[in-house]
């Protein structure tokens, strides 16, 4: 048996790594056009230091500014430009279950490597952040922020108490996050006790009628992917008073965002149980 050729010294070794889907994403070296189709993602970039890798976003993606603004934009989550992601010739293309759409997978791997996230509990997500670094080269970098998000989420632990909740993502009709979501894992940190826990869709529709047979100690309205306001509490009802409008963004978002995700929960963990929630 002949033995196969080693490298070159000093030659970078193929990267491999399993997406969120358990897909096989192979890149000869760190990638050095970088479409990002997730805005959790795209500002994860740009923090670990490799946003000069970023050719393309999505109108969503809008953090860090002014960074971003010189990105181009290919378009939405749900319906990039195909061609206009082509034309910017990635080597690698960085899209999540949750934000994009399946139907994608096939003609955006046509373009370029493509590696899918699908986080849906805390350890999920640190471990992708280790893969995003390790895609674009940022293997200590991502580690680093691994570890800070590690402590943060020590104190968070720490301190957890029960609260139950329900968590609305949209309205007409409400809608809310199940189980199998990075949301609901992430208030569980804190103690958090979905009372929709147990639905067999990850996001089930929800009337105002169930959610008060549901008794939840809050009712959380979350400024995306819906953008809820003091007067849609108001259509909750009985449970308007329970209702706390909070910052969607750190309770979605996953990647570096999490090191500012888990002090923003343990401080609404803690006054939830001020305000004797739990």
């Amino acid at each position: 048996m002949v033995p196969e050729p080693r490298p070159p010294a000093g030659a970078e070794s193929p990267l491999v790594v399993n997406d969120g889907l358990g897909r096989v994403v192979s890149l000869p070296a760190p990638a050095r056009r970088v479409v990002s189709l997730v805005p959790s993602t795209t500002e994860s970039l740009a923090v670990l230091g490799r946003g000069d890798l970023v050719v393309g976003r999505t109108r969503w993606c809008v953090h860090p500014r002014p960074w971003v603004d010189d990105v181009p934009v290919v378009g939405g989550t749900k319906s990039p430009d195909l061609a206009a992601v082509a034309a910017l010739a990635p080597d690698l293309i960085l899209a999540n279950q949750e934000e994009n759409r399946p139907a994608l997978w096939e003609p955006l791997a046509a373009i370029a490597p493509l590696y899918v996230a699908w986080p849906r509990t805390v350890d999920e997500a640190l471990e992708d952040l280790r893969r995003t670094g390790a895609l674009v080269g940022a293997d200590a970098t991502a580690d680093a922020w691994c570890a800070r998000i590690g402590a943060e989420r020590a104190r968070v632990v720490d301190a957890a108490r029960p609260f139950r909740y329900a968590y609305l993502v949209w309205r007409e009709p409400w809608m809310a996050a199940g189980d199998d979501t990075y949301i609901a894992a992430l208030l569980g940190e804190a103690g958090g006790v979905n009372v929709l826990a147990g639905r067999e869709e990850r996001y089930p529709a929800v009337t105002v009628d169930e959610l008060v047979a549901a008794a939840p100690d809050v009712v959380l309205l979350p400024s995306e992917p819906y953008p809820f306001t003091e007067e849609h509490a108001a259509d909750l009802g009985p449970l308007a008073p329970r209702a706390r409008l909070v910052d969607g963004e750190l309770l979605c978002w996953h990647g570096t965002r999490m090191a500012a995700g888990f002090p923003y929960l343990g401080e609404l963990a803690a006054s939830l149980r001020a305000g004797g929630a739990a």
